[in-house]
């Protein structure tokens, strides 16, 4: 409060807000964009790039999918050029402003580019299978796919195997500590970009995990907290 001359105090001037200050958060895709998903059949998976939907399909929507801590931004892959393999490929190098926003606003300070193809990844059939394999991961997972498709699985809360269909323009996190697993579809080709918060995190802790620290805050924050509601 600033003084007059007779000594009353008049209101403080409104701070005018700066452009940071002004600048909205890029809301996640509405609930009819995210990718299509559903409970796989039960069982073991004989085969990890079909479908595997049960009969009748069992259809997980935006809202359950967001209640398991996923988060999904629908983006314009096919405006922008990316290299078939960039390792790394830096952030500051994105060009789209819908991915620089979501670069600065979740600070994400690498990335690299890879193609998961016969003829572009070494040990192919190797590598799909090894990616098929259920874990978890100690920081939160980011994939923005950027041609192909492929199905990221992950655990919902009666630890039933959800099937998320990923495609061309998909920006999705996993959080972390989720059990999960990803394929390429019947197609055979994905080309994605895998973001990180600093120095990039490669290993991968198979299941079973419960005692892992990161787990244990999955499960509580998503999978304790859901039972209470």
């Amino acid at each position: 409060m600033a003084d007059t001359a007779s000594g009353a105090k008049l209101p403080e001037p409104k701070k005018l807000k700066t452009s940071e200050e002004e600048k909205e958060k890029m809301d996640q895709a509405p609930d009819n964009e995210w990718p299509d998903a559903w409970i796989m059949t039960d069982g073991e998976c004989k085969d990890q790039k079909a479908e595997n939907r049960k009969e009748p399909n069992e259809v997980v929507d935006a809202a359950a999918l967001r209640k398991l801590g996923i988060c999904y931004w629908k983006m314009d892959a096919g405006a922008y050029d990316y290299p078939a393999l960039a390792v790394p490929w830096d952030p500051k190098d994105a060009v789209d402003p819908r991915l620089k926003q979501l670069r600065d606003e979740r600070g994400y300070s690498y990335a690299d580019i890879i193609t998961i193809h016969p003829e572009k990844l070494p040990e192919y059939d190797k590598k799909v299978k090894s990616f098929f394999e259920e874990h978890i991961h100690d920081a939160e997972e980011i994939r923005y796919i950027l041609d192909g498709s492929g199905f990221f699985d992950v655990r919902d809360d009666k630890d039933r195997w959800v099937r998320i269909h990923v495609k061309k323009g998909d920006l999705m996190t996993l959080p972390e500590g989720i059990y999960h697993r990803f394929t390429v579809d019947e197609n055979d080709i994905i080309k994605a970009m895998r973001l990180f918060i600093g120095q990039p995190i490669w290993t991968p802790f198979n299941r079973p995990q419960e005692e892992h620290p990161s787990r244990k805050k999955y499960v509580t924050e998503f999978i304790e907290e859901k039972k209470e509601e």
